[in-house]
């Protein structure tokens, strides 16, 4: 497993590359190269998720609205 600072130094390098248009990333000795934009999304989101768990925070999956007439 990855630390949280690595995680965020891979999830750095990924955003730089999709928002200059390329491919390919290189990281520590390692290339890797996607498909697509899509492919780098979820490449992305994946980090993001991972990034979330190892600080010990999580999105809010739901929310529940109750209401009243006040009646």
């Amino acid at each position: 497993m990855a630390t949280l600072t690595e995680l965020i130094a891979w999830r750095d390098a990924l955003h730089q590359a999709r928002f200059a248009g390329v491919r390919a990333v290189e990281y520590d000795g390692r290339r890797t190269e996607f498909r697509s934009d899509a492919e780098m999304r979820t490449a992305l989101a994946d980090l993001d998720r991972r990034i979330e768990t190892a600080q010990g925070t999580t999105r809010i999956r739901m929310v529940r609205i109750a209401s009243s007439k006040g009646v």
